[in-house]
């Protein structure tokens, strides 16, 4: 029970540095999730993390970073419409499953090319009461049309690649969102060079808890 609280402590404290407003509905969903991360990852390997510390800031933590400038993308650009968003190669349900927690009124698929991956997701949504969650196994470029207003990746590919394999998935005016460290200069110029999509800005994410620079890359055409 110490343990159970600790989480719910750590993630609520999470939100409040990174100016969330979360419910305690919300809290305690991300608290299940990583009791069920961590669970499934003994038998699964759904993530090389084994220690709660690291799941909770390398993961929980660091999906809960994107909301702030996601907010504000939906308050400047969308007027704060909800719509569809597709999770690309989401492994355990990262970011996905964060966002469809802080986000109940849109649609979240998450997209794995493994079928472990995509059960743990399926048995998420059961567990966590997340109709609005779905789990999509396969390969992105392979799916039929997902019909996306944003298309979201964490460590999935380049640039280059997240958008090409994607692209066929996302809405006119849609955005691609791409999680990753240091600034990637090199795949920016690829992305450039090669493909018709432009950078839109890029924003640094302040990850609680977290010693390491991250940031966020927004796409469109």
């Amino acid at each position: 029970m110490e343990i159970a609280t600790d989480y719910r402590n750590r993630i609520a404290d999470a939100a409040q540095k990174l100016g969330l407003a979360l419910s305690d509905l919300q809290i305690g969903q991300l608290q299940k999730y990583v009791h069920s991360l961590l669970k499934w990852n003994r038998t699964y390997n759904l993530t090389a993390l084994r220690a709660p510390d690291q799941v909770l800031i390398h993961h929980i933590f660091d999906s809960l970073a994107l909301i702030p400038p996601f907010l504000k993308y939906l308050d400047t650009n969308r007027k704060g419409k909800s719509g569809t968003l597709v999770d690309v190669g989401s492994g355990g349900g990262l970011p996905g499953v964060v966002l469809a927690i802080c986000f109940p009124d849109w649609q979240v698929y998450c997209v794995d090319a493994v079928e472990k991956k995509t059960a743990f997701i399926r048995q998420l949504r059961g567990a966590l009461q997340l109709q609005n969650l779905q789990a999509c196994h396969g390969r992105i470029e392979q799916l039929s049309n997902l019909n996306a207003d944003v298309i979201v990746s964490r460590a999935f590919a380049s640039l280059q690649d997240f958008v090409e394999l994607s692209s066929k998935h996302l809405k006119p005016h849609g955005v691609f969102i791409a999680m990753k460290g240091l600034t990637p200069e090199k795949e920016i110029q690829d992305l450039t060079l090669h493909t018709d999509w432009k950078i839109w800005h890029i924003d640094t994410l302040e990850v609680p808890d977290l010693n390491a620079q991250r940031c966020l890359v927004w796409i469109r055409s």
